[in-house]
């Protein structure tokens, strides 16, 4: 159970929320819960939606912006994010289960992704504080700076999602994935 209650329409939520939650209903087809708890607050749903945008329109690929996700979420123990970043994953940006196992893991099958991952795994653990050897790898795997700057921001924004949907209990929507069943 929500540990925050959250409209359960479009309808009831915050008048200013519900233009936005009109457009990801138009996006997606549905409004996830996410999107639901974050409406209470129309200015975060507004600066969650702002900045996700702004990183789709970024150089980092769709499959390489949902497995930063997916590692970010299994090293922070977020069931939903997990369950709704393997949806995606799946779905949209068309990862298998070996390439989403491989990312909840902290690494990836395809070479130049692994190390965006692995990248965003240390940002993520050792919170924004790496070495240079680090940022050398991610480099030397054909990332740019701004792509570098990109990574970072995924990593910044899936911890906010992480940390939202674990404070609240989030109701999972999607197949349920759980971050303490990890295949070897």
């Amino acid at each position: 159970m929500s540990r925050i209650t959250y409209p359960d329409s479009i309808s009831t939520a915050p008048a200013a929320s519900q233009p936005l939650l009109q457009a990801v209903e138009k996006q997606l087809g549905t409004v996830p819960n996410l999107f639901r708890l974050a409406s209470v607050s129309p200015a975060a749903l507004e600066g969650y939606l702002g900045l996700s945008g702004a990183l789709g329109k970024g150089r980092l690929p769709a499959a390489t912006r949902e497995r930063v996700a997916l590692a970010v979420a299994q090293v922070n123990g977020c069931n939903y994010c997990l369950s709704a970043h393997t949806y995606l994953g799946k779905n949209l940006a068309k990862l298998d289960d070996t390439e989403i196992d491989a990312n909840r893991a902290g690494r990836s099958n395809d070479a130049k992704a692994d190390a965006a991952v692995r990248f965003a795994v240390k940002v993520t653990n050792a919170r924004g504080r790496v070495d240079g050897e680090d940022l050398r790898a991610v480099r030397d795997a054909g990332y740019d700076d701004g792509q570098i700057i990109e990574i970072v921001q995924h990593v910044a924004l899936n911890i906010w999602t992480n940390y939202l949907n674990e404070l609240v209990q989030t109701e999972i929507d999607f197949p349920a994935v759980d971050a303490a069943e990890l295949a070897a």
